[in-house]
């Protein structure tokens, strides 16, 4: 194995784009699960916004108007999501799932005619000097501009649950949602309002997938990011800064699984490519096994108007 051929400012800068979609999608769900509505169609949605993105990118030649219309896209079908648990009380969980299957369903049929075509991508930001630093400037400061975005989105998530007045709204309906519309908050707009949200960003990260990380369309593309991202928001014991650890430890075992693999590792290709999942789920378990919880209390349990 020759370890001489992995470039650690390439590796760096890999983890970054690596983590970018995952991280997306699981600050979307971390809010979702804040508002008390547990939504397992994280999946479905990132295919979706996949696709959608790909579609528009190609036929208007502009990356970032496929990441608008993934958003919008994958928000659209989050509202299904929404109406369902919201309105008609069906299960959380079955829902979910069905909104994955969905998701999955509709991407394989509008993708079908865009296999093989090679969409326009995002190009670098040029950030002056910063971009021109030594090591540090091809590490952190030559990405496109939605890596950045989802960092910002990060910061911004986490001040606006710890600091504001609708963010501590939020939280409050998701740990007693009797207490909050007692005190005559609404908590079916509210948790609309959150779904959305999370859909918006689940299809973001699916655009990333399509349009910079891999700029084609291919049928399965997500491979199980969405269930990632909702793992990862556990990891993280619903905590913004600890979704951003998680997705970026996640996206580091992923590129160096591949950095391994390029430089002959004399360990089975199945096991480097399946180690990223099982270090995931042996972070969850640990998690449990030290009880360090953080769920809302009313997480995945209907809300009934008249209660």
């Amino acid at each position: 194995m020759d370890l001489s051929s992995i470039n650690p400012i390439l590796l760096v800068a890999s983890i970054m784009v690596s983590a970018t979609p995952i991280l997306f999608a699981a600050i979307g769900e971390m809010v979702v699960e804040k508002s008390g509505v547990l939504n397992l169609g994280v999946e479905g949605m990132m295919i979706t916004g996949a696709v959608i993105g790909f579609a528009i990118a190609i036929n208007t030649g502009s990356p970032l108007l496929g990441f608008v219309g993934a958003a919008c896209a994958s928000a659209v079908l989050s509202l299904s999501f929404g109406l369902l648990t919201q309105f008609l009380l069906s299960n959380q969980v079955a829902t979910g799932l069905g909104l994955t299957l969905v998701g999955l369903g509709l991407s394989s049929l509008i993708g079908k005619p865009y296999e093989g075509m090679k969409s326009p991508t995002l190009p670098k930001l040029d950030l002056g000097p910063l971009s021109d630093l030594p090591v540090v400037g091809r590490m952190l400061f030559s990405h496109d501009v939605m890596v950045y975005v989802s960092l910002v989105l990060v910061a911004a998530t986490w001040a606006f649950l710890k600091y504001t007045r609708a963010g501590l709204i939020l939280r409050a309906v998701g740990e007693s949602h009797d207490s909050a519309h007692a005190l005559g908050y609404k908590v079916v707009r509210i948790r609309l309002a959150a779904i959305c949200f999370g859909g918006a960003c689940a299809g973001l990260g699916g655009a990333y997938l399509s349009l910079v990380r891999v700029p084609q369309w291919t049928e399965g593309m997500t491979a199980g990011a969405g269930w990632i991202a909702l793992a990862l928001v556990v990891f993280a014991s619903w905590r913004a800064g600890r979704v951003l650890v998680g997705a970026y430890l996640f996206g580091g075992v992923t590129v160096l699984q591949l950095n391994l693999q390029a430089a002959g590792a004399d360990v089975p290709v199945a096991l480097l490519s399946a180690s990223p999942y099982l270090i995931t789920i042996l972070v969850l378990v640990l998690i449990s096994a030290v009880g360090r919880h953080g769920a809302p209390a009313s997480l995945g349990r209907p809300f009934h108007a008249s209660s």
